[in-house]
């Protein structure tokens, strides 16, 4: 058999590491030992941040239409269950948004 030679492979990975690791500090950014790990260290803290911040969202969201629904004398919970109940059907980003741009729209909700 004859013999293979996998310089091109082995470049391509390098490379591929390396590019992902690319602003990293000190001998991360340029030396593959310390930049594959580090390179799998950032993918899974950005898997779970990614999903870190659709929670601290979503709290956001709710402090927001809190707020706005004091001012009308409704608690949140009162709020979200009289909206089920009628079967308002709109999203806790959107209720935010209109609590915070549009409070004349978020009372009238509110009202209905």
């Amino acid at each position: 058999m004859t013999r293979i030679k996998r310089g091109i492979i082995h470049l391509k990975k390098r490379r591929n590491i390396l590019t992902k690791a690319k602003g990293f500090r000190w001998g991360r950014k340029n030396k593959v030992k310390l930049a594959k790990t580090a390179v799998r260290k950032a993918g899974t803290n950005a898997y779970r941040d990614r999903k870190n911040n659709k929670r601290a969202k979503r709290g956001l969201w709710q402090v927001k239409i809190n707020a706005a629904a004091r001012t009308q004398n409704i608690s949140y919970s009162k709020l979200i269950d009289q909206l089920k109940k009628k079967g308002i059907i709109l999203d806790r980003k959107i209720l935010a948004t209109l609590a915070e741009k549009y409070p004349t729209v978020f009372e009238k909700i509110v009202k209905a």
